[in-house]
């Protein structure tokens, strides 16, 4: 299943799209450590597999939380989408 997180605004999109069936395989959840806002939260989906999310206090904010890891030309992606296996995680910005 495909989770989007975030909102559109005139400015644009912004969202964090995580890929839960992705996210069931990941045992270490390195998307906590990553992330220096602490937005990401583990908890059991509807048939009892652990998968991140955005914390509810975030989820309109996240232009302005992430702000800080957008990717520029020194560093092309977020560190929650470095550290989670290829494809868990993307951003729309």
């Amino acid at each position: 299943m495909i989770a989007n997180y975030g909102y559109m605004d005139g400015s644009g999109d912004y969202y964090i799209t995580i890929d839960t069936d992705k996210c069931i395989d990941c045992e270490t959840h390195d998307c906590l450590a990553a992330c220096p806002k602490d937005m990401f939260l583990i908890e059991e989906d509807d048939y009892d597999d652990e998968v991140a999310l955005i914390k509810q206090e975030f989820r309109k904010k996240v232009k302005y939380e992430c702000s800080e890891c957008k990717p520029m030309n020194d560093r092309p992606k977020l560190p929650c989408v470095v550290a989670c296996p290829p494809g868990a995680i993307r951003h729309s910005w």
